[in-house]
Parts: C-alpha cells; structure tokens; sequence
C-alpha cells in the first residue's frame, strides 16, 4: 500500500503538480488506488523517465519519514505506455477515471463526481488543480463547457458497465487494433500489423515511433562517442547562432540569446541526456527557465537546425 490516508494522497498530488508545472508537462488524466497510480501525461521538456523518478523517489522520502519506516516503497518499475492521442485519449481518460469506482473506492458516478483523489472531478468543474489541463481534454466533447462537461460524463457513463479493458493496458496486437474483435477481422483479412508491448497505436504509429527512437537512440550514442558534453554544445550553439558563449551563462533575456538558449536546453535534455537541474546550474538560471526553454527549442526551432547543430563536427 503507498497510501495509508488522505495526508499521503495529498503529499503525493503537491509533488506530482509541482513537477508537471516545472517540466511543462500536460496532464490529461489521473486516479490514486491503493497501491498504485494511472497517469496520463503528454511530456514537456523532460523526459517520463527523469519525471517519475523524482516523483516517485521523491514520495517514498516523504512517505518514510511520515510513517517512521526505512526502505522501498514501490516494489516494481513504473509501467509506461505511449498511446496514439487521437485514437486513444478519450478511451484512456474514461478507462483511468473511472478506476476508482471500478476499485470499490466510490459506490457510484455521482460520488465519484466529487471525489478528491480522481481528475474526474476536475474535469467536470467540482474540484480545481491548476496542473491538469481540462480544458484540452474538454475540447474533445464539444463546446461550449457546458455542453462538452454533459458529453463527457455521458461518455463516462457508458463505460461502466464495460468493466476492464486488456486492449488499453494488454500486449502488442491486442492494444494496437482496439480489441480481440478488431484483430480477429483485421487476421482475417490477411492484414499484418506491426505492435509492441510499450505502444499504444496503428501499425503506422508503432512503426514510426520505434523508428524516431531509434534514430534518437543512435544520434545520442554518436554524439557521446565523439566525446560531445554540455562544453562541445554551448560552443557549437554560439557559433551557430553568432553569440557569445558566456552570454548563455548570464541569463540575458536578449532575443538572440533566448533562441540559442532554447536549442542549448532543449538538445542538452532530449540528446545529451542532461538533466533541467545540471543546466540550470551551469547555464546560472532556475530549473523551470530551462525546462521552459527546452519547450520552447522543441516546438520553434527549424528542424534543419536542430539538425545541423547535431551533425557539426
């Protein structure tokens, strides 16, 4: 169990928040159970892997020292699934929300409409947290609010006597076509599809995801075989976007500087490996300026320049 009252449950959501608001790191979905947690995320500037590990070690501190004890918390590593969003995000909000009533936790709709420890409540207007985005989701149901929130848990309602779903939390094909039924008419069909366990998705989304990490994995292992660190990337950046290398160190809120620094933080991060902290320290800004800045090299640069930067000798 790694909630044993409402005190653990809170200290877990003030850090969950925390670090999705300082990653900049959009949060669709949540439900607390007794022994563990569904989140549906769509990750900023720093990677899952960087933000459950601080979330989590940084809970099980918190959870020793409140219940006196020594030791792990959590038995297993988190389990991560990444999902194809138009497919799958109003499957998985419903699938998520309603686990609480699926658990016993609540003994009907309306009670989990308030209950505090679900972002269904968030999302019909009954409860407020500043890090879930129920406006983006919302906008999948329709608009006004009004009329998006009735479709919503209408859509919700449905979903209870469906019971749990193995194609959003199963294997390979099953999850990748949306049932057994799907698979069955697609095999018969003589379709072949490509699946693996960590995707969520059509055959074309599994294959480009793996191919995109692939791609990611090897330009990491070149760049780290040629002896590249954050030294070889702040030279690299000033000379390509004609600055100074100490101005990157100054927190200069310059335009030109700005840009550079975006690349700096967003290839230091997603190629290098580096975590928001190490460069927030080297780089002498806070750790959300760098997070918001890797958002920012992620969404604005030209890919050729991203690139570019890459493949410079």
């Amino acid at each position: 169990m790694i909630f044993r009252n409402n005190g653990d449950r809170d200290a877990f959501l003030d850090r969950l928040g925390e670090l999705l608001l300082e990653s900049s790191t959009s949060c669709y979905a949540w439900a607390l159970l007794s022994n563990h947690v569904h989140l549906l995320l769509r990750t900023g500037s720093i990677p899952l892997a960087g933000i459950m590990r601080r979330l989590l070690t940084g809970y099980a501190v918190t959870f020793n020292r409140r219940h006196g004890r020594h030791g792990h918390l959590f038995q297993n590593r988190y389990k991560s699934i990444l999902c194809e969003e138009d497919m799958y995000l109003q499957e998985l909000v419903r699938y998520i929300h309603l686990n609480p009533l699926r658990a016993g936790l609540v003994k009907d709709l309306k009670e989990l409409g308030s209950y505090a420890y679900s972002g269904h409540s968030v999302l019909l207007g009954k409860r407020k947290r500043d890090w879930q985005d129920r406006v983006y989701v919302l906008g999948y149901f329709g608009q006004p609010e009004r009329e998006a929130k009735r479709e919503y848990l209408s859509f919700v309602s449905k979903g209870i006597d469906e019971g749990r779903k193995p194609e959003l939390v199963g294997g390979g094909l099953l999850r990748c076509v949306g049932g057994w039924k799907k698979l069955k008419e697609a095999r018969e069909s003589g379709q072949r599809m490509k699946s693996d366990e960590r995707i969520l998705g059509r055959s074309e989304f599994v294959e480009r995801v793996l191919r995109e990490a692939g791609e990611q994995l090897e330009r990491g292992s070149r760049l780290r075989g040629r002896g590249a660190d954050l030294r070889w990337l702040i030279e690299r950046v000033a000379v390509v976007f004609g600055v100074e290398a100490e101005d990157l160190k100054t927190g200069s809120r310059s335009r030109k500087v700005g840009k550079a620094r975006a690349a700096l933080c967003c290839i230091g991060v997603r190629e290098l490996g580096l975590s928001c902290a190490f460069l927030a320290k080297e780089l002498r800004i806070s750790p959300s300026a760098v997070s918001k800045s890797a958002v920012r090299g992620r969404r604005e640069l030209d890919h050729a320049v991203i690139q570019g930067l890459l493949e410079s000798p």
